[in-house]
């Protein structure tokens, strides 16, 4: 059995070891795979893993040896799972790998926004030469943004999943109160937390944080209309899927001081065009898509991936979509 590795590289930049494959037959990791290369490289492949890279019905109808996909994300958008279907294509992902680096993400962005670290820290290192402003200051203390408390403040969270879940256990930690807008019933959710509708969570909170999975109904679920419900103090944060914003009327409410900030980890195309509306949007802290990429994230997503590419081979496939 001959596995192939479309692109490994954002999951194993070389602190990992693909060596596993060995066990199972021949393999072959490439760092990353242009479009144009997929049919190519997959020729003689039993089994592909892919991380972003697009393995549809055209590229399957060329290979008549592929048994199995295995996708090294959770999301499996890149996979055409008719054709899969169709020509008896056995399709994994890895689920729940980054539940606690992504939560732990969401709260580093927001208290960049509350408190400033970042800035602080740069504005008062003079390894470049630069004098520190601190310093310089005639007081104590030296300052030149607002400094924000958590506790007491109401955090509201669309979509209460795993992730969503452990968000709202930080955010409760901080003496946050919590609302979600969610598919579970009040008594579904863990204790606390207070279901209501996407009016009131984006009127009422003063953070709002995005869990949904990216379907017809989320595209751009927060669009100008959305945004102009939120208190001009509110925080958006993005740790999902790009498109559930509307890139353009984010930019536009923060030029217009609608919202207070925002937050992302994700965009609608990634890497972003050098024209992408939120690269120059005042107070919008952009993160490069690394939420999951905690080394302890990209272990355990190398370990399930290992364990549903052996659960293939012993014909008991696990993580199937």
């Amino acid at each position: 059995m001959k596995t192939v590795v479309l692109d490994g590289y954002t999951l194993n930049p070389g602190d990992l070891s693909w060596d596993w494959l060995a066990n199972i037959g021949e393999y072959e990791v490439f760092e990353r795979t242009a479009p144009a290369d997929v049919a190519k490289r997959l020729r003689d492949a039993d089994a592909a893993l892919t991380n972003k890279v697009v393995i549809d019905e055209s590229v399957m109808s060329l290979l008549p040896r592929l048994k199995y996909i295995g996708v090294l994300a959770t999301g499996y958008n890149v996979v055409d799972l008719e054709a899969a279907k169709k020509r008896h294509i056995v399709v994994t992902n890895i689920p729940a790998y980054s539940t606690d680096s992504v939560a732990q993400s969401v709260f580093a962005l927001l208290l960049e926004v509350t408190n400033r670290v970042g800035h602080y820290a740069a504005a008062n290192n003079s390894a470049d030469g630069t004098p520190s402003r601190w310093a310089q200051s005639i007081d104590f203390t030296w300052r030149d943004t607002p400094l924000t408390e958590l506790s007491g403040k109401l955090f509201g969270i669309v979509g209460m999943g795993r992730i969503g879940q452990a968000v709202a256990r930080i955010a409760q930690a901080f003496g946050m109160k919590v609302q979600a807008v969610t598919s579970k019933q009040q008594g579904e959710l863990p204790q606390d937390v207070a279901k209501v509708d996407l009016d009131t969570l984006f009127r009422t909170s003063d953070v709002v944080s995005l869990h949904c999975p990216l379907t017809p109904d989320t595209r751009h679920l927060v669009d100008a209309k959305r945004l102009a419900q939120m208190k001009p103090a509110a925080i958006l944060i993005n740790t999902s899927r790009g498109p559930v914003v509307d890139e353009g009327a984010l930019a536009e409410a923060l030029r217009a001081g609608i919202l207070a900030a925002a937050c992302v980890d994700v965009l609608d195309r990634e890497p972003p065009a050098a024209d992408c509306p939120l690269l120059s949007a005042p107070r919008c802290f952009i993160t490069p898509h690394v939420a999951w990429a905690t080394a302890e994230a990209r272990r355990r997503l190398m370990t399930i991936c290992r364990q549903n590419l052996e659960a293939f081979v012993d014909g008991k496939p696990v993580n199937v979509v």
